[in-house]
């Protein structure tokens, strides 16, 4: 592990980050993941078991509900979930759930513009927003309207020379396979509690979980769907390393050492760079001494949640990246 100390960027500069490292970067193609370490906050439940979908009662309107009799859910930040017979939805926003408590979200979004877009029954599971759709989404926290998301979708889709309508699914299913891939080649580590992603060498986002448990359950939906639909779709980097020529183990032994360092490098000017401003954290709900709290900067956009000044959760992205 590379013990090296994560550094306030830009809007997690007002929050105490001591204790949290950095490991050693891992690359697959465009998307670099550097898994963070650190100090876990007890008491909050992990979102698969955790977090469960109670009803859709309308378009733009989703239930959810911690069955827990005990443990505070924090709702990550544009959760979507793709259910059997009904539109499937995403989440403008993060939110607080008690024990036992149901909560309506009357300002989601299909990510679905027609009923024919359903993705199969059998595929019951939760992503994230692609990040190139996060700005628009927490733009539109509050704003009740189930198609609001759709102009996004539509836009991101013919990035990617896909119909110009507003299915996620196009860009989820049609490229899963390939999506999933990412699960596998970014390997999660034992203790990780969050990660940086960079995309094509530039920072992407940050995410950090209140434990270990908590972030292994967002690993998929991060990795995979949040950074791995910009990652598949952008140039790959060059690889690190050349082919080696060695002749002994000592001698490999230090052509990786020297391929670790440099991508370890890369990551550190990249940081180093990154346009991440600190920005005022604007308070939006609170549960006894946590508080979630809206970050938005130039070029930047997220939610955190703190107590006091120790941060509890984050889901940090850039608006653009590419």
């Amino acid at each position: 592990m590379t013990e090296l100390a994560l550094r306030p960027i830009g809007p997690l500069a007002p929050v105490d980050l001591a204790g949290y490292r950095l490991g050693q970067p891992q690359r697959a193609g465009a998307l670099t993941m550097v898994p963070v370490f650190g100090p876990e906050y007890p008491g909050i439940v992990p979102p698969r078991s955790g977090i469960k979908l109670a009803r859709v009662p309308g378009y733009g309107q989703v239930v959810l509900r911690n069955p827990g009799q005990a443990g505070l859910a924090i709702v990550p930040l544009h959760i979507g979930y793709v259910q059997d017979g009904a539109q499937n939805h995403a989440l403008c926003r993060s939110a607080f759930l008690a024990a036992g408590q149901e909560l309506l979200f009357a300002d989601a979004c299909c990510v679905q513009a027609a009923q024919g877009g359903y993705l199969a029954g059998r595929d019951q599971w939760f992503f994230v927003l692609p990040v190139e759709l996060r700005g628009a989404a927490l733009d539109l926290a509050g704003v009740e309207g189930y198609s609001k998301l759709w102009p996004a979708i539509s836009t991101l889709n013919q990035r990617y020379g896909l119909p110009a309508r507003g299915h996620l699914e196009q860009i989820l299913t049609r490229k899963r396979a390939a999506l999933t891939q990412y699960q596998s080649r970014l390997e999660l580590l034992a203790g990780q509690v969050g990660a940086l992603f960079l995309i094509g060498g530039r920072l992407a986002g940050v995410e950090i979980a209140p434990d270990a448990r908590y972030f292994a359950e967002l690993w998929m939906p991060l990795v995979c769907f949040a950074y791995g639909v910009a990652a598949l779709h952008a140039p790959a980097e060059e690889p690190v390393g050349a082919a080696y020529e060695v002749s002994t183990v000592e001698e490999l032994r230090c052509a990786l050492e020297t391929e670790r360092r440099v991508l370890l490098d890369g990551v550190h000017e990249a940081l180093a760079s990154a346009p991440w401003q600190p920005a005022e954290l604007v308070e939006q709900e609170r549960y006894l001494d946590l508080r979630l709290s809206t970050v938005d900067g130039a070029g930047l956009a997220g939610q955190l949640v703190t107590d006091a000044d120790r941060l509890v959760y984050a889901s940090v992205f850039a608006r653009e990246t590419g």
